[in-house]
């Protein structure tokens, strides 16, 4: 079946923005609302202005009786939305003084951090990008839609679109990883899973693409760091997934806490202004991350807090999250002269435009029958199909899958940990609903011994180590939980050294000289540095962390009742040394080679100072990852063969078709996500090395083939030059079909 690729930029935003405008019922609706909107502005005083830019609440949730003081600020129209507010009779409350005490009634918005769920938590986002399924993701926000509006939530600060390529930030477990393809597809199944049918049914939430932008290049993978990104890297790489968002329909947009190219995100008229307003024609509204505006004083770009308001409210962004120095300034700025009552204006009727599109003033209120349907039989069934979707099997020296009958010991700090199970940005999962292995184990009557080991997985204590060998070798196979706990990934949780923590590779080891063959199962927010313990275990299965199903979908991966259907969506690298890495890198001059390569221990004593293999490389660990970018292995095998070209030159108006054969050779059913790239061999900025720009998951029976089929035009080569235009250049294009980004079936075409 052929699939239409591209990358998601600036000229299809143009395009659908023009198809929507020619929808005459639209644009009657539409001038409707902006009517209503200027009519509601026309009569709001500066302080109901400035409410309506404010955004309310605390880190987790407000806790205790409501305080009189923000419940006469509501009464005053000086607050526009709340965040973290979970008790639904605050919700009502806050909201009935809002619509019916307040000067002009308009309704409250209430927020919160809905990432991988509400109460059925799915796989972190991270995995869920391991599933390479767009379903997939829809799906994990639908229900979580679903789940948290019967709480009066209806903005989510989700999905997180940040191109990640070091696997040391900690906010990586939360991002679509590594490629800007990839992202873009998942952008806009996230949007459309959160944001529904229609934005005004109640159980809709206003998505909010984050982080705008540049903040998963961070400097040494450290949160909140500086971001040092060109012009053509960020409109080719970090833009693409916010302009499908955008694209989709997405609501809300929120600042990255990063400075890039030395103005924060914050106050960078440049993003906000040119970029989104201008050139993407987003017309929702812009929220800053949590104290982003005033943390521009300590990235030294603003001098206090009237100044770092005065810098936002002429970039473009309409709402403030939690920091005071819209309510504190904004006035007298006006009065100064360094803001306008227009810019206002503009601002607050963006914010307006998104609570009328969520129906709020009509329906302000949770109706009486939504209950959520928390935890309901689908809902958990979409999380299983998500964890075995998302899992990656990276190793299998035919152990895997289990026969029912072997006795197996049970090792680890997380084969029993409910709530690391879950993952980081869970504040509302209930660890009682989760399935742990050994429940999982339970319920289907698996003959197991299990002993942690370990307590929990930062352990260095090796006093319960005898106990584990003991189960060890008195079972057939090992099957070890290690990882991180969901504490060691997510918001400021950055890690130097990537390996299993504390004692667990202590463990592993002294477990390999019991003999038996062992799998390890990891639980973590990010790619594990597993190089000291790789040749020490048979298979390795990457759960990241799996929610509330996963023990259930890592049994019936283990037992083969369930194929491993993830693929890498970053470049596991073998130690944090080599990060950042990624697939989609540049050769640079001297691109390294197998040939060339010379390996540290193997250089003489004293040897001639020289410049040995003359390649970019590292001499204790050579240049390649661990695994690859989309690399994952299933229980049967896929032969590619048969790559054809329809053509092999194409121009302006023309499609290209690349085509290849996939056979299951193995003795079972199985799924393979077949993946195309392409590189543009030479360009007036040099061009990453490959490039994904399309791929298809199929499910073939044991001994079956299927043509898989890819069309690109001169649309779906085009990138963004050292001028910023959008060009594509005549020339030389490489094709690969492929299992993951280090391997394929290649051949060529010259498009003129």
């Amino acid at each position: 079946m052929g699939k239409r690729i591209g990358i998601l930029i600036l000229s299809i935003i143009i395009i659908s923005c023009s198809a929507k405008s020619s929808d005459s019922n639209k644009v009657d609706g539409n001038t409707k609302l902006e009517t209503k909107i200027d009519d509601l502005v026309a009569n709001m005083t500066i302080e109901e202005k400035i409410g309506q830019l404010t955004l309310r609440g605390t880190s987790s949730r407000v806790k205790g009786a409501l305080p009189d003081s923000l419940k006469q600020a509501v009464r005053e129209g000086k607050i526009g939305a709340f965040l973290n507010v979970m008790n639904l009779d605050y919700v009502n409350e806050l909201q009935q003084i809002a619509v019916e005490e307040s000067p002009k009634g308009i309704p409250l918005m209430f927020s919160r951090d809905v990432i991988h769920g509400f109460k059925t938590i799915f796989p972190i986002p991270l995995g869920l990008a391991a599933s390479w399924d767009a379903e997939t993701a829809k799906n994990s926000a639908r229900v979580s839609a679903v789940e948290v509006s019967s709480v009066g939530v209806r903005w989510t600060f989700s999905p997180m679109l940040d191109i990640a390529r070091d696997s040391r930030w900690g906010r990586i477990a939360e991002s679509p990883g590594e490629d800007p393809f990839l992202a873009s597809v998942l952008a806009k199944a996230y949007v459309q899973g959160y944001q529904g049918d229609s934005l005004n049914n109640h159980t809709s939430l206003a998505a909010c693409a984050k982080h705008f932008i540049g903040y998963g290049a961070a400097i040494g993978g450290r949160d909140y760091n500086t971001a040092i990104i060109s012009e053509p890297l960020l409109r080719n790489v970090y833009l693409p997934p916010f302009a499908a968002a955008v694209n989709a329909g997405a609501q809300t947009i929120m600042t990255s806490f990063n400075e890039v190219n030395g103005v924060p995100a914050s106050g960078n008229t440049f993003i906000l202004d040119t970029v989104l307003r201008d050139e993407l024609k987003f017309d929702g509204f812009v929220v800053s991350d949590w104290e982003s505006v005033t943390e521009m004083i300590n990235h030294g770009y603003a001098a206090d807090e009237k100044h770092a308001a005065e810098l936002a409210v002429n970039a473009g962004l309409d709402m403030e999250m939690t920091s005071k120095s819209y309510e504190k300034y904004i006035k007298v700025l006006i009065e100064e002269g360094k803001i306008s009552e227009d810019q206002i204006n503009f601002l607050v009727k963006n914010i307006l435009r998104v609570k009328f599109k969520l129906g709020l003033f009509e329906t302000p209120y949770v109706p009486k029958n939504h209950n959520g349907d928390l935890y309901a039989e689908d809902h958990l069934n979409k999380a299983e199909d998500a964890a075995v979707k998302s899992s990656v099997l990276l190793k299998n020296n035919d152990i895997l899958p289990l026969k029912r009958n072997v006795k197996v010991a049970v090792i680890g700090p997380l084969a029993s940990k409910p709530h690391e199970q879950l993952g980081t940005w869970t504040f509302d999962g209930d660890e009682t609903h989760t399935v742990t292995p050994i429940d999982a184990f339970k319920k289907s009557s698996v003959n197991y011994d299990f002993v942690e080991g370990l307590s929990y997985s930062r352990d260095n204590s090796t006093k319960n180590f005898n106990a584990a060998i003991a189960a060890a070798k008195a079972s057939d196979v090992i099957l070890f939980f290690g990882g991180e706990e969901a504490i060691l990934s997510g918001e400021a949780h950055s890690r130097s050294n990537t390996n299993l923590p504390g004692a667990q590779e202590d463990l592993i080891k002294a477990l390999a000289k019991t003999g038996k063959p062992i799998v390890l199962i990891i639980m973590a927010g990010r790619p594990i540095s597993i190089s000291n313990i790789i040749n020490d275990v048979d298979a390795v299965l990457m759960a990241w962390h799996p929610g509330t199903m996963g023990g259930i979908a890592i049994e019936k991966i283990i037992f083969g009742d369930a194929e491993p259907g993830g693929r890498l969506p970053v470049t596991w690298p073998i130690t944090a040394g080599q990060s950042p890495i990624f697939y989609n890198h540049k050769s640079t001059g001297r691109p390294p080679k197998a040939e060339s390569f010379v390996q540290m221990d193997s250089i003489k004593v004293g040897a001639w100072q020289s410049s040995l293999g003359n390649t970019s490389h590292y001499l204790d660990i050579g240049y390649e990852p661990q695994f690859p970018f989309g690399y994952g292995l299933s229980y049967t095998t896929f032969e590619y063969s048969d790559l054809k070209l329809s053509q092999n030159t194409i121009s302006n108006d023309e499609t290209l078709t690349v085509s290849a054969t996939i056979t299951n050779m193995g003795n079972r059913e199985g799924e393979e996500v077949v993946q195309f790239y392409i590189q543009d061999v030479v360009g007036s900025i040099t061009r990453p090395v490959r490039e994904l720009k399309g791929f298809e998951r199929i499910l073939l029976k044991s001994g079956a083939s299927q043509e898989v089929t890819f069309k690109i035009s001169a649309q779906d080569l085009k990138f963004v030059n050292n001028t910023m235009k959008y060009v594509v250049e005549p020339g030389l294009f490489n094709v690969w079909i492929a299992s993951n980004a280090s391997t394929g079936l290649k051949t060529s075409f010259n498009y003129k």
